[in-house]
């Protein structure tokens, strides 16, 4: 399947009641913006320690949803950046972001065809986290874009959940090498009232190991500094979420050969 094809499923899927879900979830707008400012720094818990203070940096937030890291890095003094292909989660982003106070720039696109043009660029730091690797079917061209984005000493932090939990575990075919498509629920379905649930459209997902990860980071101009491996709160014997730290390389490196 090509990246058109899964891109406009997913649109679709993300389309339909995400802003309903959010205002279900974390209240309307107003009062998550109250959330944001009382504690701006719980939802970057993760991250902080390798952004530094975020005042004055310029940081892109690819799939960036309802502004839950955007809008409290904006808080903090950073200048941001969200790429997300739902117009609904724009909408209460946007929202969230005007009833705190901060500006924000929401740029509803999907990620790959984002225009090219200097606002685009230069980025200190590019934040992804959770549930995003799934809707690309080419690690090495997103990859390819981020390091794009990012300026010679830039970096990306990303945190998604990890393989052995999406393939594994929480698959039906367990099956950790499996290369397939899968149909799955959007993530917000849970958030809305059953008699809605299935009516939703559904997203379709490519989820990748950890190995193919690392190799297309490392394959596309991105040191790895860090890789680290949080546990599952109800098994704590088992991988949950993982977190990568990556620096842009600023040197064209030699191709890899057998």
């Amino acid at each position: 399947m090509d990246q058109t094809t899964q891109s406009a499923r997913n649109q679709s899927a993300w389309s339909a009641r995400a802003y309903e879900a959010w205002v279900s979830e974390m209240g309307n707008p107003v009062e998550q913006a109250t959330k944001f400012q009382a504690d701006p720094r719980y939802p970057l818990r993760r991250h902080l320690k390798y952004i530094g203070d975020p005042a004055g940096k310029r940081i892109l937030n690819p799939l960036g949803s309802h502004g839950g890291r955007a809008v409290p890095l904006a808080i903090l003094g950073a200048d941001v950046t969200v790429i997300d292909i739902s117009e609904a989660n724009k909408r209460y982003a946007e929202q969230v972001a005007a009833a705190a106070g901060v500006s924000i720039r929401y740029i509803c696109s999907d990620f790959l065809k984002a225009p090219v043009s200097p606002e685009l660029m230069n980025f200190d730091v590019i934040l992804m986290e959770l549930g995003i690797l799934h809707y690309f079917t080419d690690l090495d061209l997103l990859f390819t874009i981020i390091n794009r984005f990012l300026h010679d000493k830039g970096r990306l932090l990303l945190t998604d959940f990890h393989p052995v939990a999406g393939k594994l575990l929480h698959s039906e075919k367990g099956d950790y090498f499996d290369s397939s498509f899968v149909e799955e629920t959007v993530a917000y379905t849970s958030l809305l009232p059953t008699h809605e649930q299935a009516l939703l459209p559904k997203v379709l997902l490519r989820k990748w190991t950890v190995g193919e990860i690392l190799n297309a980071l490392a394959k596309n101009g991105m040191y790895v500094r860090l890789f680290d491996e949080e546990p599952d709160k109800e098994n704590p014997k088992i991988p949950r979420f993982f977190n990568i730290v990556a620096d842009k390389v600023s040197v064209e490196l030699e191709p890899l050969t057998p």
